[in-house]
């Protein structure tokens, strides 16, 4: 435990964290999107249980370092591309996770929400265990980025803990800001839809800077930031006000 003492380690804890809050975005706002089809008694607990998933799945995977750096040898060659364990992973959530994207922006834009919302809604334990899948997705390259940053296993813990917390903090607001607005939980949809591509391309040895992709998704977002204010200063019509042409009436 000497790393306690180390301002190295300090350092290299609050990087780390950081980043860890930025590669958790993406998997809180599918968790937010998962458990907005609940009832609303059950999305506080729901949203909870979430994230601890994150956070243990994460926590267990960093104890499992063997197994994890495992996963970076080839096991078959695809297309001239040595296909790793890892690859699998993320081939799979990302088809997971374009597959669920899609389907959620259909029943968002053909106005089949609410009858999902109710078939789903019942099943608790189903939101969970779509939310367990994805989270073992999103922890891997998490996993991996703290290997390579930090090699004391207590700071990349406590780093991962420290992150979920903040995620706990803030996660209802943003849940809630994003089902206050249809426009925004599209807009979160397509942002899962472009990650889950990434990951399919990254899967088949097709690196994609993150850089650029959290650059597209901040800018969408200050975009749409944008067009909700200039809404909110648009004065509504009255319909039940008489129309008066311009130059007065006759």
């Amino acid at each position: 435990m000497e790393w306690i003492t180390d301002p190295q380690a300090w350092v290299g804890f609050l990087t780390l964290a950081a980043l860890e809050i930025v590669l958790g975005i993406d998997n809180l706002i599918f968790i937010s999107i998962l458990v907005g089809k609940l009832p609303k008694d059950q999305q506080d607990s729901a949203r909870k249980i979430g994230l601890l998933l994150a956070m243990a799945t994460r926590i267990l995977l960093l104890f499992s370092l063997s197994w994890v750096m495992s996963l970076t040898r080839p096991l078959f060659t695809l297309f001239n591309h040595e296909v790793t364990g890892r690859d699998l992973v993320l081939i799979i959530g990302g088809f997971f996770l374009v597959w669920k994207s899609t389907k959620e922006i259909h029943e968002r834009l053909e106005g089949e929400e609410g009858v999902a919302s109710a078939r789903v809604a019942a099943s608790y334990a189903a939101i969970l265990a779509q939310i367990a899948i994805l989270d073992i997705v999103f922890s891997l390259d998490s996993v991996i980025t703290a290997v390579g940053m930090v090699k004391e296993l207590g700071i990349m813990v406590a780093a991962v803990m420290a992150a979920v917390g903040v995620m706990m903090i803030f996660a209802k607001a943003i849940s809630d800001f994003v089902h206050r607005h249809p426009s925004l939980k599209v807009l979160a949809l397509s942002f899962l839809l472009m990650i889950g591509v990434m990951l399919i391309g990254e899967g088949f040895g097709h690196h994609i800077p993150k850089g650029y992709v959290y650059f597209a998704m901040a800018f969408s977002v200050f975009v749409e930031m944008l067009n909700i204010r200039a809404t909110r200063n648009v004065r509504p019509v009255d319909l039940h006000e008489p129309y008066a042409p311009e130059g007065g009436s006759n």
